[in-house]
């Protein structure tokens, strides 16, 4: 090693003693796909502090290589052969979800029952691997980890803490119906102002709206209860050797950094230990490349229309890509569409196409006039954070719920993916690009982002080191969880008052039926 790397390393290590996280070993048990970017955000933050991070990895793993990173250590966690199927099958999954109908509630949530369970089918296969894996769980705990960061959305990181007998915190966008949420973290979700994720309501609901909403928290909550609980349960009994279940392990994480904040979620109540970092990804714009840069300069005073249905989707039909090719090819704007898949017939010349575009650094241009997007909680953020308004064209998960947010919120206008025609996509973009109401509520709500004490990457930091220096955060858990359910809604008091004024009426109406009963004794004994 150089003497130049050699003098970062050292002081970097010096740093540590004087810094707030004191060099503490971090353990991360992560989810794919976008899920992967924001603790990735995380991760190379704390390792810029002077942390050692670890990520466990299962081989095919394609977010992140192993082999190349400089900065991350990981560890091969799982050896099942089914795991070389774990990508594909997940965008099997992925994609089917898109092409489920939406036709009626209990079609499309009992499909989607289906692949969620499929889901949780693959992680717990590399849940099991990794618990059974002696040599990589003596080399864990060998290494003396001071806290788990974990993704709640993909169980095991829970157990993974309690085997090491470390604190652990966890990484959240959201759980289908809040369950987790609700039922690990004590999170206080009145169902009348509070809408149940994917129900694509508001905080301003009628009637009906608010018995929609009920009925979605009594199918959530008596659903499956998230990735087949039984399966999860026994598992969590036979690797810690005592009956218990996945909520009650999970119950235990000392903070949850909920991937979410007001310019994005409706105003609910929450607990000391849930910090709200949505948009920690978020960064100002970088110079484009030149080429792209001087596409965008070509565009003059019209500017320019950024077009993306995010990594996910491969398989758009011909069809489809001629209705959005000839309606993009009629706005005055010049376009940068991320595309992978033949050129479109239709396509105009005002439009270019890119298997992969900077995407933050194109919406931070001061020539992008409209975002056109699917609705991922990512890209709304980078939108968010650059005062862009949006069109959204929602295909699957929690997009159509995003976009519904940013409806009500006034930046978005949202357009069906499998219905929309070239005009309606051309009015749509027509529309967020010449009413000023859009770019204003957009950069009201840029505002609001920005205008924060603490940013939102810094604060989740802070919160993980936080936990290092004071081995957890038990001052920060509210006593709810050490309650049963009726405890906690005080049935159990309200039935003891209840016996109590039921005892206090008998008594008295028993005492008055006496008295009664005597007086006309009395009455009747005079009168003989």
């Amino acid at each position: 090693m150089s003497m130049k790397w050699t003098s970062v390393l050292l002081l970097i290590q010096l740093s540590c003693y004087f810094s707030s996280g004191n060099c503490g070993k971090v353990l991360v048990w992560p989810t794919e796909f976008s899920h992967w970017m924001n603790i990735k955000t995380i991760l190379y933050e704390l390792v810029q502090r002077g942390h050692e991070v670890t990520v466990l990895a299962y081989s095919p793993s394609f977010l992140f290589d192993s082999n190349n990173s400089s900065t991350l250590k990981f560890e091969v966690c799982s050896t099942s052969s089914a795991e070389t199927e774990f990508v594909d099958n997940v965008i099997h999954l992925v994609e089917r979800q898109s092409e489920i109908p939406k036709d009626t509630f209990w079609s499309y949530f009992s499909k989607l029952q289906e692949m969620t369970w499929a889901y949780g089918d693959l992680i717990i296969t590399f849940c099991k691997d990794a618990v059974s894996n002696k040599k990589l769980m003596t080399k864990l705990q060998e290494s003396r980890f001071d806290v788990v960061l974990a993704d709640a959305i993909s169980p095991c990181g829970e157990l993974l803490a309690e085997l090491l007998k470390i604190p652990f915190v966890y990484s959240l966008r959201f759980s289908p119906g809040y369950i987790l949420e609700k039922y690990c973290g004590g999170f206080l979700l009145p169902p009348s102002y509070a809408p149940v994720v994917m129900s694509e309501l508001s905080d301003q609901m009628t009637f009906m709206e608010r018995v929609k909403n009920m009925i979605y928290v009594l199918y959530f909550r008596f659903w499956f209860q998230l990735f087949d609980m039984k399966k999860w349960d026994q598992l969590y009994s036979e690797v810690l050797g005592r009956p218990t279940t996945l909520f009650e392990i999970m119950g235990k994480a000392e903070i949850w950094l909920i991937r979410n904040y007001w310019d994005f979620q409706f105003p609910h109540p929450h607990l000391p230990n849930v910090e709200f970092v949505g948009g920690l990804h978020c960064k100002p714009a970088k110079p484009l490349p030149k080429e792209m840069e001087d596409f965008v300069q070509s565009s003059g005073e019209n500017g320019v229309v950024v077009f993306s249905l995010g990594s996910m989707i491969s398989n758009m039909t011909e069809e489809r890509a001629n209705v959005i090719a000839s309606a993009l090819a009629k706005v005055p704007q010049k376009v940068l569409w991320r595309f992978d898949g033949n050129k479109p017939d239709t396509l105009g010349h005002n439009t270019r196409l890119y298997k992969w575009i900077p995407q933050n650094d194109l919406l931070g241009h001061p020539k992008t006039k409209a975002f056109v997007t699917h609705g991922g909680a990512n890209g709304i953020y980078e939108a968010i954070y650059h005062g862009i308004p949006m069109v959204g064209i929602p295909l699957f998960a929690d997009q159509p719920d995003n976009i519904a947010h940013m409806k009500v919120k006034g930046v978005a206008v949202r357009l069906d993916f499998n219905t929309m025609s070239s005009t309606d996509l051309l009015n749509a973009v027509k529309t967020v690009i010449n009413d000023p109401i859009y770019k204003d509520n957009a950069m009201k709500l840029s505002r609001i982002h920005h205008d924060q004490p603490v940013k939102p990457l810094d604060r989740a930091v802070f919160w993980i080191e936080f936990i290092m220096r004071h081995k957890g955060a038990k001052h920060l858990r509210v006593a709810a969880h050490n309650l049963t359910w009726f405890q906690y809604h005080s049935l159990d008091v309200i039935g003891f008052l209840l016996a109590c004024v039921t005892t206090v009426i008998f008594i008295i109406t028993k005492c008055l039926f006496c008295v009664w009963k005597f007086v006309r004794t009395e009455e009747k004994g005079k009168k003989d």
